[in-house]
C-alpha cells in the first residue's frame, strides 16, 4: 500500500510526522523516532524572547505560549527550560547531522524583527521547514480581532520574504472566520496549515488564590475539531494540511486523510507507547487499505471534505440543529 505523501512541498514516505514538543530534544530518541519510521521530525519551540533576552513573566508563558507543542503531552514551557538560541540551534545541527528525514523548526516570535531574524537563524542552521505558531492571547480588550489577524498575516508575507524554505503556520481554532483568515495566510505564501495547537486547562485555588495550569495527553476524541478545520480547508487552499491532536490510531490517520490532511503530526500517542508505536501505526493504516480496497492515502485524500461531500451541512449548523431537537 502507498502511504507516501507530500507536506510543505517535501515529499514523505509516509503521513506520520513527530509533531513539536520535548520528543526531539534527545538524539537517542531521535534516532529511535527515525528507525521506527516517522516521516519527518518536528523541534520543541524556539522563543523569541530567549534570543532577545527580555525574559517576559510566567503569565505571559502560561497565556501567550501555551499550545506551542504539538500536543505538549506532559510539558509546558516554562521559562527557565525553554532552549536559548546558540542552544537550540546547535541542537538542530546536531538533529539534522543524526537523522536523513527532515526537520522543522518550531517558532514562537513577539515582534516582527523577531520572527524574521529567527527565521534566518532556523534556515541557516539547516531546517527543511518551519513551523510559525501564530498564537495570540486576545486578552487586550484594545487590540480587535482584524488588526490581531492584520499582524499574523504581515508576518508570514515577512518570513516569506526573509527565506527560502517552506512555511508552515500552526493556528488555534479561535477564530471568528477561521476559513476566511486561512485564505487570506494562503494568499499572503503560507506553505502549510498545521491545525490545531492545543491549550493547557485553567484552575482556581479558591484557598491559595492561584491559577493552576495543567496540560493533559490527547486523546483521539480531540480530533473531532480537527477533522472538521480540516474538512473545511481541503480543496480551498493551496497550502498543505496538518492535523496535530488526538492522532492515536490508525483510524485516525484514516480520518484526518479523508478530510484532507497530508500529514499527522504525533506527540502523545509516542510519549504514551514510545517510538515503537509509530510501527505500529503504519502496519495498521496499511492492513486497513487492504481490507478496504484502497491502493493509497492519496486516492482518498480529501473524499470527505467539505467541497466533496454531498451535504457539507454536517460539519455545521445543521448537524448542531438536529442533535439538539
Amino acid at each position: 500500500m502507498k502511504l507516501a505523501t507530500t507536506y510543505l512541498g517535501i515529499r514523505l514516505p509516509s503521513p506520520l510526522v513527530v509533531g513539536a514538543s520535548p520528543l526531539t530534544d534527545d538524539l537517542d530518541t531521535v534516532r529511535q523516532l527515525e528507525d521506527a519510521g516517522a516521516a519527518a521530525l518536528t523541534l520543541r519551540s524556539l522563543y523569541e524572547e530567549e534570543i532577545t533576552g527580555e525574559q517576559m513573566a510566567s503569565l505571559y508563558y502560561g497565556e501567550s505560549h501555551d499550545g506551542s507543542s504539538a500536543e505538549a503531552g506532559s510539558y509546558f514551557p516554562e521559562a527557565e527550560l525553554a532552549p536559548g538560541p546558540d542552544e537550540y540551534l546547535e541542537h538542530l545541527r546536531q538533529v539534522k547531522a543524526t537523522v536523513r528525514i527532515p526537520v522543522i523548526a518550531s517558532l514562537n516570535g513577539v515582534t516582527a524583527s523577531g520572527w524574521t531574524s529567527c527565521a534566518r537563524q532556523i534556515e541557516e542552521a539547516g531546517a527543511d521547514a518551519i513551523e510559525l505558531n501564530l498564537y495570540n492571547s486576545a486578552s487586550d480588550a484594545d487590540t480587535s480581532a482584524a488588526e490581531v489577524e492584520s499582524r499574523m498575516i504581515q508576518i508570514v508575507r515577512d518570513v516569506k520574504q526573509q527565506i527560502s524554505i517552506p512555511v508552515a503556520a500552526k493556528l488555534s481554532s479561535r477564530f471568528t472566520s477561521f476559513a476566511n483568515f486561512a485564505s487570506q495566510l494562503d494568499k499572503a505564501g503560507v506553505d502549510g496549515f498545521v491545525l490545531f495547537t492545543r491549550f493547557h486547562r485553567i484552575d482556581i485555588d479558591v484557598l491559595e488564590l492561584e491559577v493552576l495550569r495543567s496540560i493533559q495527553l490527547s486523546n483521539s476524541g480531540d480530533l473531532e475539531r480537527r477533522l472538521k478545520g480540516i474538512a473545511v480547508l481541503a480543496g480551498r487552499v493551496r497550502a498543505s494540511l496538518a492535523v496535530t491532536g488526538g492522532v492515536h490510531s490508525a483510524l485516525d490517520v484514516i480520518k484526518s486523510t479523508m478530510a484532507g490532511a497530508h500529514v499527522t503530526q504525533l506527540v502523545s500517542a509516542i510519549m504514551a507507547n514510545g517510538p515503537r508505536h509509530l510501527i505500529k501505526l503504519r502496519k495498521e493504516v496499511e492492513e486497513w487499505l487492504g481490507e478496504n480496497e484502497w491502493n493509497s492515502l492519496d486516492e482518498m485524500r480529501g473524499n470527505m471534505g467539505f467541497q466533496r461531500i454531498p451535504n457539507p451541512g454536517a460539519y455545521e449548523r445543521e448537524s448542531f440543529m438536529r442533535l439538539f431537537r
